[in-house]
């Protein structure tokens, strides 16, 4: 389970050992799972117990690609994956959700507010069913929440749904997808950046 609230610096793996969400992410890019960016396409490989890697390639649609600067602000983002949680850090030593974010935006010249609740009236809010890559998704610590805890970058829209590059406070920097169970019953609202 991940958590979007709270500092939780390790956590515990199924073998009963603690970790940090830095070992987290080799272990699941050594063992079940792995999500690797290439190029305009999203690689993920899975690994059943006993069995071999299955991988599938995921293509953004055309019309759900970023463009120039939240081109950037993507692959800034996704150049932190592995980087631990730290509640109000902004460095690669540790980050939290909207830190990771205004670093994000920072390095391709955009200044941001800092605070998640602050980042949710940045831009024009947007549905779920628009969402394009470089937005930015919001979500409560519980499901049906209304009160804004956590945010995460929009990376891929396709056919097979949208994903989001975010700090977690359990894994760390990590991209999952806004289908799961977890993130849509936490999901509050999208904004759209005004660039």
């Amino acid at each position: 389970m991940l958590w979007l609230a709270g500092c939780q610096q390790k956590l515990n793996y199924r073998d009963g050992k603690y970790r940090t969400a830095r070992e987290m992410v080799r272990l699941k890019k050594g063992g079940r799972y792995a999500a690797r960016p290439v190029g305009k396409t999203k690689t993920v490989g899975k690994t059943p117990s006993g069995g071999k890697a299955k991988t599938v390639t995921r293509r953004p649609l055309r019309d759900g690609s970023a463009t120039g600067a939240l081109a950037s602000v993507i692959e800034t983002a996704r150049s932190y994956q592995g980087t631990p949680y730290r509640y109000g850090g902004t460095t690669r030593l540790g980050l939290d959700c909207s830190g990771l974010l205004q670093l994000s935006f920072g390095e391709a010249g955009i200044s941001i507010p800092r605070s998640s609740n602050e980042q949710a009236v940045w831009g024009s809010p947007v549905r779920s069913s628009e969402l394009k890559p470089g937005d930015l998704v919001f979500f409560g610590a519980s499901p049906g929440s209304r009160t804004i805890t956590h945010v995460g970058l929009v990376t891929v829209v396709d056919e097979e749904g949208v994903d989001f590059i975010h700090a977690s406070t359990s894994l760390g920097v990590i991209e999952n997808s806004l289908e799961s169970d977890y993130y849509l019953s936490r999901f509050i609202r999208a904004v759209r950046p005004q660039l």
